[in-house]
């Protein structure tokens, strides 16, 4: 089909959409017209066995064969086919019974095209179209000679691109909604390119593999990598792989696959992370992973960005707190606001053993926002996922895009490039790739996406990415100012790790039973709750009790009201000391809780105090004064750790690893401002973040005051001058 008789289809069924409008909004023409589509597709490819399927049909029905075993025949002589009499001709010819009959010929479908229109709630449109006098008037311009989508006019592969290409313009048309499932095409490309730079083994004739996406979307990914793979490698054989759990993008995914004549059984339905299920009485829990056994060489996703994952947390707990690393979550549970590195962790369960290991390795291309780079503190979820990436040696590149790529998002976005198969030269290494300026503004912006990458720029990032060049610089061309910027940069694994150690400082106090310390006493719950009582089915019991308590808080003010009010002690032992002295003499010992919170509220911190010891002689923190301080790993230090990632397991070895790497540090920078501090080791905790932007950063001077003082003068005067005409 050539060039110009695409798009002049594309505009014929552009035009056919117009005709909605009214009971329709544009951003809703896609709602009737990508299944109208795929119905009259199928139709015309149903025709040609419908004689075949019809007779089939009547001699196993007149030997009592019904059911699973009637669609299993059926399905042997095609796999799409329709069991009605009905074609979209004859559908016309009945108008008063159209939107019934209609329905009735799309239930006559084979059952997983039928799946296809229950997905798209195709049945809510038809009486939506059929009310508003615009059924007829549609399905008749699909029968226009202009409009010939049959099999014999358009093959499987060019009636997929025109698909594509009506997903992609109804999407955007659709902008408020189209991120939540449609990632720009030229995004998909940088992806895809780069996912398959090096790989020399897919492009080699009657090579096996496959291809997967978690968040399949419309399946534009999966098409793109095919469509790729097959450009280079026309022998190569491709089974493609995927998950969606949004009803209308999982149809228009398996429209897709089924108008190239391609299986679609291994596209699956359902939320790929989990959820529960309270029809399920065992456990409450269903999970969805819908390939639970299956490994890839090759994956793609663009997760929802900053989508929390409240849905899914019952089961995601569970299976994390039950299996472990035997599960898909082992290293760890993000934050419950952002769910995207859980499809990373999902991802990475469905890697093939590393060529290390006799596997083929996988590779992996995901799309994410910014949050996953940094997010978390030291020993926390996010951190501890990046860990484990890292010190497997798994992450292999990080690439910013543009800000104004996405249809829903205005945000930043960067494609994380993980594998367990690197070349020698990239092991131990990780890439990072600054594409912040390879854009081009779009001629008219779609809701946010107002950037886009071109040709060039696709095949700049990829260049970098193949030669694999430390600080590596290119020219770049933003807003119509060239300028030279490095844009690729190489890190050892190490470099993205720090220890979090905690810095402790001695508690001081001082003492003193002055009137407004005494007063703090009723503050204190230990000596508030001497007046309370648990006795309430007895009310005089409780009364009795409550006195009792009364009585022994004014005995204990009296003692304290004793001491000499204006003696400030600066020593906790000696201030204990006369306390003891004090309540021996006047009555019954203190109970320990009553005498913790006579010292909380008689004492003050103070830096001239001397320092209180614990019982083991020992300084004592204070709270008050702790602080922590993040400490970049050395360059020599071997990974993985020998600590295990819920940072627990193993933390001797740790602290033996980083005390005399964190002594220089205390040295020059803490102990020279507070000498009597000290850390506690045992608080040690691993971190890692990625700091893409901060490694990029480039300092820009602000203009000299006197140009910013000349430029405000000059609008000054533009400004009166206005006035001036005005007036």
């Amino acid at each position: 089909m050539q060039h110009q008789e695409h798009q002049n289809i594309v505009g014929f069924i552009w035009n056919i959409a117009n005709k909605l409008r009214g009971p329709y909004r544009p951003p809703q023409y896609r709602k009737v017209m990508l299944p109208l589509v795929v119905l009259r597709r199928l139709d015309l490819v149903a025709a040609k066995t419908k004689d075949n399927i019809l007779s089939t049909k009547a001699d196993l029905e007149a030997k009592g064969v019904t059911g699973d075993a009637l669609t299993k025949a059926l399905g042997k002589i095609a796999p799409v086919y329709n069991t009605s009499g009905f074609t979209f001709e004859k559908l016309l010819g009945d108008p008063p019974n159209i939107a019934s009959n209609l329905v009735a010929y799309i239930h006559s479908f084979s059952p997983r095209a039928k799946d296809i229109f229950d997905k798209f709630e195709f049945e809510n449109e038809i009486i939506k179209l059929d009310e508003a006098n615009r059924l007829y008037l549609v399905l008749q311009e699909f029968c226009s000679a202009e409009i010939n989508l049959s099999p014999d006019k358009i093959s499987n592969l060019q009636m997929g691109y025109l698909f594509e290409e009506l997903v992609r313009k109804f999407n955007e048309q659709a902008n408020e909604e189209a991120g939540d499932h449609f990632t720009p095409r030229e995004v998909i490309k940088l992806m895809v390119n780069i996912l398959f730079t090096g790989e020399a083994d897919v492009f080699k004739d009657g090579i096996y593999r496959t291809i997967y996406d978690p968040t399949a979307g419309t399946g534009g990914m999966l098409s793109v990598a095919e469509e790729f793979i097959k450009a280079h490698n026309v022998g190569a054989n491709i089974e493609l792989f995927g998950q969606e759990y949004n009803p209308e993008s999982y149809a228009i995914c398996c429209a897709d696959l089924l108008i190239k004549d391609e299986p679609i059984d291994n596209l699956v339905y359902g939320d790929t992370l989990g959820i529960k299920d309270p029809k399920n009485k065992t456990n409450g829990f269903v999970p969805h992973d819908g390939h639970p056994d299956k490994k890839f060489h090759y994956m793609l996703a663009n997760p929802p960005f900053g989508v929390e994952w409240k849905p899914e947390e019952d089961f995601v707990k569970d299976e994390y707190a039950s299996k472990g690393f035997h599960g898909r979550f082992g290293a760890g549970l993000p934050r419950i606001n952002d769910g995207s590195l859980l499809f990373l962790q999902h991802m990475l369960s469905k890697m093939h053993a590393s060529p290390a290991q006799k596997g083929d390795g996988s590779k992996i291309a995901v799309v994410f926002n910014g949050s996953p780079l940094f997010t978390g503190d030291a020993g926390g979820g996010e951190s501890n996922i990046r860990r484990w990436i890292i010190e497997n040696d798994w992450l292999d590149a990080i690439i910013a895009l543009p800000d104004q790529m996405f249809y829903n998002t205005g945000i930043y976005t960067y494609v994380w490039i993980v594998t367990n198969k690197k070349p020698d030269y990239r092991k131990g290494k990780v890439q990072l790739i600054d594409g912040t300026a390879h854009y081009k503004k779009m001629d008219k912006s779609l809701g946010n996406k107002r950037n886009e990458l071109s040709d060039a720029h696709i095949e700049q990032l990829t260049k970098l990415y193949g030669e694999y060049q430390h600080n590596a610089e290119l020219e770049v061309n933003t807003d119509g100012k060239t300028a030279t910027k490095t844009c690729s940069k190489l890190f050892n694994n190490q470099d993205f790790g720090y220890i979090k150690i905690t810095v402790e400082r001695p508690l001081r106090l001082n003492f003193q039973a002055n009137a407004e310390r005494l007063a703090k006493l009723h503050e204190q719950s230990a000596f508030a709750n001497l007046a309370t009582s648990k006795k309430v089915k007895d009310p005089q019991a409780q009364q009795a009790e409550i006195a009792a308590g009364q009585a022994e808080q004014a005995r204990i003010l009296k003692v304290l009201e004793s001491l000499n009010a204006g003696t400030l002690y600066k020593n906790r032992e000696a201030f204990e000391t006369v306390l003891d002295q004090a309540f021996t003499k006047h009555g019954p010992k203190l109970p320990t809780p009553i005498k913790k919170a006579i010292l909380n509220a008689l004492s003050e911190r103070d830096p001239e105090a001397d320092i209180c010891y614990d019982s083991k002689s020992q300084p004592e923190p204070d709270p008050e004064l702790r602080d922590t301080e993040l400490v970049s790993f050395p360059a020599d230090l071997s990974l993985p750790l020998p600590l295990g990632y819920d940072n627990e397991t193993g933390l001797d070895k740790l602290v033996a690893l980083v005390k005399d790497h964190c002594k220089p540090y205390l040295q020059a920078e803490v102990l020279p401002h507070v000498p009597d501090a000290w850390v506690d080791y045992s608080k040690t905790k691993v971190g890692y973040e990625i700091p893409l932007n901060r490694h990029f950063y480039v300092y820009q001077p602000p203009r000299p005051l006197e140009e910013i003082a000349a430029e405000i003068g000059a609008l000054e005067k533009e400004i009166m001058a206005m006035l001036a005409e005005v007036v």
